[in-house]
Order: structure tokens, then C-alpha cells, then sequence
């Protein structure tokens, strides 16, 4: 924690910087008056990455390799937008079935070891222990030493979805699994029966993972109003309104349940998302052209998609999801921590979708890549990430090179949600109360139980804001030099004269 005066407001600001226990670098700054009243809770994205931008002038078919670079966690579900994104570039409207199917298994594997590492890692320590519990204990050493049977399950859970992602895409981390128009290895009948060997404990697994995770949330009455904020709700769905990971139409949700909009071709999707810039984060703020900035921001990721669809084609999961519904007493769960009971009915949705495709004889097919069709200049790539909606756009030029690109990460979709749940807590927890580590850490819980990857939505280049501070030995601010979000430059503190 970090404290200074802030010499405009004359308020006193408290800095939790970083974020712990969570993928990338951010902070929380909150300024309070001397009866520590909340004026102002903002989470700021703290680092840059211009993905963006140098993949300008690669060509096509190295995207999907660059791009995966983003992230060390989710790396195969920006592999496999950027692959989707590459296929229209190619011609390509429809794989062949084994080569659909590996890409399919390729993300199951990857969305549960992501799901496994967030809760079991990440987050399990302030669900297990309480938010405000001794810190010396929440983390995942005291999990490991408290409940080793639930630690060891979920290093073996990630360990397996990982090995998933080895048999297809040749390693666990940045492995090049996909081609245009294809993909580029066969499963062997031996790598899958390997895979078969292990998948009724992985089955097992997630249920025990299911059931902690539904006790929590509805044992803790206090979880409910946790972080609070009623929001619009955006993911994919099929065609049926079936829960979706790899391709579908885009479905939207008001806070009441009703449907804004649904089966939007996401190509056309700048008909429908506009992404906003702010001077204080480097993180952009989408939202729905249609509601306009103020009422137009949503979630994305396991909360919304499992209130969003209709049905999950996997019975167990299936099983859970009404029972998810009914906790939300027919309308929208909009729980914030309901995140983790939702990520855990995703994780056994892909548990049972990798048995079946397992026991699918096409999986272990040859017919790999598909007839390429007329070259175009404009691909768009969709897919569900472990943590929401994942937007991939490419321009190319005549020699096939990268003119132009535009990410669209499921963090930067909850960004202004994570802003509202982080005042929420603000205003709730910490207002009028002396600052603690304890009271802190229920900010970053609200912030973690979104799973944000802050490196992969930090990736834009071009209206950056900028903020340079000058001190004296005391730390009094001297000078403050600030580039706006519309690249204009403004001193807040004058010199002296």
C-alpha cells in the first residue's frame, strides 16, 4: 500500500499497487478526505504492449504465432481468433470436420486449465480463508497447506488441460497448431488414448470443483451483494442458444434479461461496439453503440455467458446451470463473485466436451486442411477466451501483409465493470473506515473475480495517456505533465514563478 497527498484535491491518496494474484500489472488508487470518506476508486492498466501496431507489415499467415504472444496463460484462444480471422482471409468459410473438431479440443484444453489456474491458484485463497484473513495464509502455499487434496486436484486439472493443448498444438505454452484454412498435425490414436486414460478423474475433478465453488457462493449470504453493479451482459451463444466457446453469433442482454440484440454476425461487429479512450488507464472502455457510453458498458466472460445462453449441450453441466438460474430466481444473476461458480460450470462443460470429442473417430482423421477459396483484403476472428468475448481484425494489402489491426480482449470489454465493482467495494467497505491490508485485498477480490489478463488488453498504440511527475526530496509534487487520451499535452501544477 502507498500513501501521498494529492496537492490539487488536498486528499489523501491510498495506492494498491500492483494487483496481486492476477495476469499482468495494474493498480487501484482511491483518494479519501481525512475522515477517510471515498472521493474517488479508479483501477488503472499500468503497463503497455503495441501489438497492434508491430504486427503492421508481417504477413498473414504468421499472425495467428505472433499474436499468441499476448499472454503466457491464454496464449491458444488468441491463436485460434487470429486462425479464424486468417481462414476469411483465405477463402476458407467452413473446415474440414477433423480439423474443426482438433480446434475445438485445442480450446476446451485451454479454457480448463485456465479456468483451474484462476480458481485453484488465484483465487481460492480469499474464498477458502476470508478476504480480510492473515495474509501470510492466503495465498497458495496456505492452500497447498490447509486443503492439499483440493491443491493437488487443481495442479492436475491444469496439468491435464495443458497436456491437451500439447497433443495437438506440440507444446503446453505457444505451440502452432493451426494453418490457414486448417490445421497442421493429426492426433495420433496413441496421443488420444493417453488423453482418454486420465479424463474420468478430470470428470471427477470438476465436479468436486463445481460443487466447493456452488456452497461458497450460496452458503456466504454477504456474497451476493459483494461488489454489486447490475450490467449488460454480451458472448457468444449457438445457433440454438446453446452455450458456445468456439463459434457462434453474438447475443446481448439488458440487466432485466431482455435481448438487445442476438446471432449478430460478429464480422459486423463496429456496428455494434465502439471503444472509448481515457485519460487515466491505458485500457480502452468498449461499449454498445446502441445504449451509448453511459448505459452501454457489459461484461463478458463465464458470468455472462452462462446467463446468456439457454442450454449447455453437456448434461452435467446442464444440470448445473439450472440450478445456477434458479439461484437467480428467474432473472440475471448479476453477482460479481457468481464468476467463480460460473467458470467452474464452464471448466466441466469442457471436461465432458473433451471426453466426447475423444471417443469422436474424426478427431484422430488426416483430412486437415480445407480447399482454399478467393484471397480477401478483411478478416474477422471471434472466439469465447476463458475470460469473455475476443475480438481478432486484420487488413491486408495485395502481397499479403498486415495494414492494418484492431483487438478486441475480453479484458478490456469488463474494464469499466471492474471500475464499477471496485467502487462499489469502495463505497461499501472502506468509506469512513481506518485503510487496512484486509479492507485493500476485498478491492482486489472484486477485481480477480473477473479474471483479468492485463497484458493482453494493454496492446493498442496511438491515444495513450501519459502522466509525468516531478518530486522534491520530500516527495512534494513539483510538476505534473499530462498527454490527454486525445494526445493533447496539459500541466496540472504550474511552475513557479
Amino acid at each position: 500500500m502507498e500513501q501521498s497527498k494529492d496537492s490539487q484535491s488536498g486528499l489523501r491518496r491510498v495506492a494498491i499497487d500492483p494487483v496481486s494474484r492476477v495476469e499482468g500489472h495494474g493498480k487501484i488508487t482511491l483518494l479519501l478526505d481525512a475522515g477517510n470518506h471515498i472521493h474517488e476508486a479508479r483501477f488503472h492498466i499500468v503497463e503497455f504492449r503495441g501489438f497492434e501496431k508491430f504486427i503492421q507489415g508481417r504477413p498473414y499467415w504468421e499472425v495467428p504465432f505472433f499474436v499468441q504472444r499476448l499472454c503466457g496463460i491464454c496464449p491458444v484462444s488468441h491463436q485460434l481468433a487470429a486462425a479464424k480471422a486468417v481462414d476469411q482471409l483465405v477463402g476458407v468459410e467452413n473446415l474440414t470436420p477433423t480439423a474443426y473438431k482438433l480446434r475445438r479440443l485445442l480450446h476446451f484444453g485451454q479454457t480448463l486449465q485456465s479456468h483451474a489456474l484462476h480458481f485453484f491458484h488465484l483465487s481460492s485463497p480469499d474464498l477458502l480463508f476470508g478476504f480480510g484473513s492473515d495474509p501470510k495464509q492466503r495465498n497458495i502455499v496456505g492452500v497447498l497447506d490447509k486443503y492439499p487434496d483440493l491443491a493437488l486436484k487443481g495442479v492436475k486439472l491444469r496439468k491435464y488441460g495443458q497436456q491437451v493443448i500439447a497433443a495437438i498444438a506440440g507444446k503446453r505454452i505457444h505451440g502452432t497448431a493451426t494453418v490457414p484454412g486448417g490445421m497442421n498435425k493429426a492426433l495420433g490414436i496413441a496421443e488420444r488414448d493417453t488423453l482418454l486414460g486420465g479424463i474420468n478423474d478430470i470428470l471427477a475433478w470438476c465436479q468436486d470443483a463445481l460443487e466447493l465453488n456452488e456452497h461458497i457462493h450460496t452458503a456466504h449470504a454477504e456474497h451476493r451483494g459483494f461488489a454489486a453493479i447490475n450490467s449488460n451482459f454480451l458472448s457468444m451463444t449457438g445457433s440454438g442458444g446453446e452455450l458456445e466457446l468456439y463459434h457462434g453469433g453474438l447475443r446481448a442482454r439488458s440487466p432485466s434479461g431482455a435481448k438487445i440484440f442476438d446471432q449478430f454476425d460478429y464480422r459486423g461487429y463496429q456496428q455494434i461496439i465502439r471503444e472509448e479512450v481515457r485519460p487515466w488507464s491505458y485500457m480502452k472502455f468498449p461499449y454498445l453503440i446502441e445504449l451509448g457510453k453511459q448505459q452501454g458498458w457489459y461484461r463478458v466472460g463465464p458470468l455472462a455467458r452462462v446467463n446468456n445462453c439457454d442450454l449447455i449441450s453437456t448434461p452435467l453441466a446442464e444440470a448445473a446451470r439450472k440450478r445456477f438460474r434458479e439461484f437467480g430466481r428467474g432473472g440475471l444473476v448479476q453477482d460479481t463473485l457468481a464468476y467463480h461458480w460460473a467458470r467452474m460450470i464452464e471448466a466441466l462443460h469442457c471436461a465432458e466436451s473433451i471426453n466426447e470429442l475423444l471417443h469422436d473417430p474424426d478427431i484422430t482423421g488426416s483430412d486437415l486442411v480445407a480447399d482454399l477459396g478467393d484471397k480477401r483484403r478483411e478478416g474477422i476472428g471471434v472466439i469465447e477466451a476463458p475470460r469473455g468475448t475476443l475480438f481478432h481484425h486484420y487488413q491486408i494489402n495485395e502481397e499479403g501483409l498486415i495494414t492494418k489491426a484492431n483487438l478486441i480482449v475480453s479484458t478490456t470489454s469488463n474494464n469499466q465493470a471492474m471500475n464499477e465493482s471496485v467502487r462499489s467495494v469502495a463505497n461499501e467497505y472502506l468509506d469512513g473506515h481506518e485503510i487496512s491490508e484486509g479492507l485493500l485485498n476485498h478491492l482486489e477480490v472484486a477485481v480477480r473475480a473477473y479474471d483479468p489478463c492485463l497484458s493482453c488488453a494493454t496492446h493498442a498504440l496511438g491515444k495513450m495517456p501519459l502522466q509525468v511527475e516531478l518530486l522534491d526530496a520530500e516527495g512534494a509534487l513539483l510538476d505534473r505533465l499530462v498527454k490527454g487520451g486525445n494526445g493533447k499535452f496539459e500541466r496540472t501544477v504550474r511552475e513557479a514563478s
